[in-house]
């Protein structure tokens, strides 16, 4: 069992910027695929953003794309998503997420983001 857990959000105006962190359990965080995702009120969950295991691959959404940045930290277990210039369409509880080498899935809580214009 992984477990997730975020922090980082908040409150932020239009063009300012966040870090969420999101911390894992287990002892085999350095073979998690990680990524991030965000649901908007009424709209269906999205991805953000992902890293490989080893950091040597990130993949972005085409919105935030040369906004936000990804990264991680395997002796840490943590994983962080740097947020930049931000819009209040990045406005959303943005979650963190892991893959197993064994294609299990994991969840976690959730942190709101939200940009006020």
């Amino acid at each position: 069992q992984v477990q997730l857990v975020e922090s980082g959000g908040g409150l932020v105006q239009a063009g300012g910027s966040l870090t969420l962190s999101c911390a894992a359990s287990g002892q085999t965080f350095s073979s998690y695929a990680m990524g991030w995702f965000r649901q908007a009120p009424g709209k269906e969950r999205e991805f953000v953003a992902s890293i490989s295991w080893d950091g040597a691959n990130t993949y972005f959404a085409d919105s935030v794309k040369d906004r936000f940045t990804i990264s991680r930290d395997n002796a840490k277990n943590t994983v962080w998503l740097q947020m930049n210039n931000l819009k209040p369409e990045d406005t959303a509880v943005y979650y963190c997420h892991a893959r197993t080498s064994s294609g299990s899935e994991y969840w976690g809580q959730g942190t709101q983001v939200t940009v006020s214009s």
